[in-house]
C-alpha cells in the first residue's frame, strides 16, 4: 500500500488517528507541523505572530513537498496544507488522501485549551472555525479518496474504519496498492467511501461518478447468485441493463421487476408485483434485492426484502438526488396509506448504497430541486457552516456542477450516517431529519400523492417550519428570510397549499413522531441546531394563517 495523507481541519484529530493507523500498517508515521518546528527550532503560534501565515503556509508546502516524496509513511499535515494547489496536486498524485473530518463542536471541545492553535486565538473560536470549515471543506473534498467522520471517541473503531474502507478502495481499483497515481484534474473527482457504523448491520456508502461502471465494486456488494432489480418505468430504460450487465457476465441470475412510475404508487399494490415476481422466480433467502431508483422505489424494495421470507439482502442503488442524500441510509422502509404517508413500513439496513452521481444528468429539474431540499434540511438543522456553503453554491448545485453536488451529496450522507448511528430506530435525535416534514407529509397527503413531490412538501414545509420557530422565539425574522429564501433558490415552492385548518389539523395529527394525541414538530432552535417540541395551537394556526395561500 502506498503513502497515507491525512487532511483535515485542527482538531480533527489527524496526529493521534495517524500514529495508531501507521503502527497498525507498519509505516512510518510523520506530522508535517512537528517537521517544520524541527526544522526552524520554532514553534507554530511563533512562526504565525513573528513571520506572519503567509510564510508560514509557503513552509509548510516546503516540507510537504519534500515528505510527500518519501515512501511508506502516514503524514499529517496541517489544517491548511489544501490552501495551496501545488500541494493539493502533490498529495493527490504521490498517495492515498484521507480526509478525517469533524464537527466544529467536537473541534471546540478538543481544542478548548490548546494554546497552539493560533487560527483560534480570537473573541469567537466557533466562528472563525465555522468560517474555516466553510473556505476548506470543498478543498479537502476535491482531493480526498476517503471520508471519515471522527466524531466517535473510540480511536481504535475509527482506525479500523479507515482499515476496512482501504481494502474496499483497493479493491475497487479506484487507487493502486503500490504505486503513485499519475496526477489527475482537479476537477476530477473520486470515487468517495463513508461508512454507516451500526456494528454488524453496518456497510458502506459509495459515491462517485463511474459507480454503475464499476464491475468489481458492484459484484461485490451484490452478492448471491440470484438478483432481483426492482426499478421503475423512467429509470429503466436508462440504467436498468447497465447495472444488470455486469452482474448477468459475474454469473448471477438476474430478474428484473418495473415499477410504476411516481408517488402514488409506493402502496400495497406495488409491493404485491415485487413478491408476485419473487415467488415466480422461486427466489430464495439468498437472492439479493437491489433498489435502482429514488425515494420510492428504495422504500418499497426495502420493505419487500424485509418481508419476504422474513428478511432477504437488498441493496440501494439511488439514482436522484433525493435518495442519494437521503432516503438510501439509514434503513427506512415502507409504503403509503391513504391516511398518511409511510405509515406502513419497517426498519431494515441495505448491505450497501451504491450512488451513481453521474445519473443525476438525466434528471428532471423538478426533481432536482426535490433533492436540494434534503441537502438544506441537512445544513438547516445540524451543520451551520454547510448551510452557509449551500447558500453561496445554490447557483452551481442548481447547474448540475459535479464538484458541487458530489460534496452535496457527501456531506449529507455524512449526517445522516452519523444521527442513524445514534439513534437507529428513531428512538428520539433521529426525529430531527424530519425538519419540515410534518408541515410537507401533510401537503403530501392532503394534496394527493404525486401532486406535490416529496422534496417540494419538504421544502415549503422548511419555510413553515421556520415561521413557526420564529413565532415560539427561536428564531430571529433574519433567519425565516434566510431560509425562505434558500429554498426559493432552489426552485421550490414557499407558499403551502390552503387545505382548510381543520384538515391541516387532521393530517398533521397522523404522524409518527406525536406521542399523546399531539403534535411534535422538529424547529430551529437557533439555525443548525434542532428542537423537538410540542407548540401552543394558536401559533400553530398563525403560522398556517401566513403560510397557505
Amino acid at each position: 500500500m502506498q503513502n497515507l495523507f491525512l487532511i483535515g481541519l485542527m482538531g480533527a484529530g489527524k496526529t493521534t488517528i495517524g500514529r495508531s493507523l501507521a503502527r497498525k500498517l507498519g509505516k512510518r508515521f510523520i506530522d508535517s507541523d512537528h517537521e517544520i518546528e524541527a526544522r526552524t527550532g520554532a514553534s507554530i503560534p511563533w512562526i504565525f505572530e513573528i513571520e506572519g501565515e503567509a510564510s508560514f503556509r509557503r513552509r509548510e508546502a516546503e516540507v510537504i513537498r519534500d515528505l510527500s516524496a518519501q515512501q511508506g509513511i502516514v503524514l499529517a499535515t496541517g489544517g491548511g496544507a489544501v490552501l495551496d494547489p501545488d500541494t493539493r496536486a502533490l498529495l493527490k498524485a504521490r498517495g492515498t488522501v484521507i480526509y478525517l473530518r469533524a464537527n466544529v463542536s467536537s473541534i471546540l471541545i478538543r481544542t478548548a485549551h490548546d494554546k497552539n492553535r493560533p487560527l483560534l486565538q480570537t473573541a469567537d473560536p466557533r466562528k472563525r472555525l465555522e468560517e474555516l470549515s466553510a473556505q476548506r471543506e470543498p478543498l479537502y473534498r476535491d482531493i480526498a479518496d476517503l471520508v471519515i467522520d471522527t466524531g466517535r471517541p473510540n480511536v481504535q473503531s475509527m482506525v479500523q474504519t479507515i482499515l476496512t474502507q482501504l481494502e474496499a478502495l483497493e479493491e475497487s481499483g479506484a487507487k493502486p496498492a503500490h504505486s503513485p497515481r499519475p496526477e489527475a484534474p482537479m476537477t476530477e473527482q473520486s470515487c468517495i467511501f463513508l461508512n454507516v457504523d451500526l456494528g454488524e448491520r453496518g456497510y458502506p456508502i459509495a459515491i462517485g461518478d463511474q459507480v454503475l461502471s464499476d464491475a468489481a465494486l458492484l459484484t461485490r456488494h451484490i452478492g448471491g447468485h440470484k438478483v432481483a432489480i426492482v426499478t421503475n418505468t423512467t429509470v429503466a430504460p436508462l440504467y436498468l441493463e447497465r447495472l444488470a450487465a455486469p452482474l448477468r457476465a459475474a454469473g448471477r441470475e438476474v430478474i428484473s421487476v418495473v415499477l410504476p412510475d411516481g408517488e402514488e404508487h409506493k402502496n400495497w399494490a406495488s409491493l404485491m408485483q415485487i413478491f408476485d415476481a419473487l415467488l415466480a422466480n422461486k427466489c430464495d433467502r439468498k437472492t439479493t434485492l437491489v433498489a435502482l431508483g429514488g425515494g420510492v422505489i428504495g422504500d418499497l424494495t426495502g420493505y419487500a426484502a424485509a418481508s419476504y421470507m422474513r428478511g432477504v439482502p437488498f441493496v440501494q442503488v439511488p439514482t436522484t438526488l433525493l435518495a442519494q442524500v437521503d432516503s438510501s441510509v439509514g434503513g427506512k422502509t415502507g409504503i403509503n396509506h391513504p391516511l398518511g404517508k409511510n405509515m406502513i413500513g419497517a426498519f431494515y439496513q441495505p448491505r450497501a448504497v451504491l450512488a451513481d452521481t453521474s445519473t443525476l444528468a438525466t434528471l428532471a429539474q423538478r426533481e432536482l430541486s426535490a433533492g436540494l431540499a434534503e441537502v438544506i434540511k441537512h445544513g438547516a438543522i445540524i451543520d451551520l457552516a454547510f448551510f452557509g456553503w449551500i447558500e453561496q453554491n445554490i447557483g452551481k448545485l442548481m447547474a448540475r456542477d459535479k464538484a458541487a453536488l458530489a460534496h452535496a451529496i457527501a456531506r449529507s450522507c455524512e449526517i445522516k450516517a452519523e444521527v442513524v448511528r445514534q439513534d437507529e430506530r428513531e428512538g428520539g435525535l433521529r426525529a430531527i431529519l424530519n425538519f419540515g416534514h410534518t408541515f410537507g407529509h401533510a401537503i403530501e397527503a392532503g394534496m394527493g400523492y404525486g401532486h406535490w413531490l416529496h422534496g417540494e412538501a419538504v421544502g415549503c414545509g422548511m419555510v413553515m417550519a421556520a415561521d413557526l420557530s420564529h413565532r415560539l422565539g427561536f428564531v430571529d425574522a433574519a433567519t425565516v428570510a434566510r431560509v425562505k429564501a434558500l429554498v426559493a433558490a432552489a426552485g421550490l415552492p414557499t407558499t403551502a397549499p390552503d387545505l382548510g385548518t381543520a384538515r391541516w389539523l387532521e393530517l398533521m395529527e397522523v404522524d409518527k413522531k406525536n406521542e399523546g394525541g399531539a403534535i411534535k414538530f422538529i424547529l430551529l432552535k437557533p439555525l443548525g441546531s434542532p428542537s423537538i417540541t410540542t407548540v401552543p395551537q394558536e401559533l400553530l394556526l398563525a403560522t398556517l394563517a401566513a403560510c397557505a395561500r
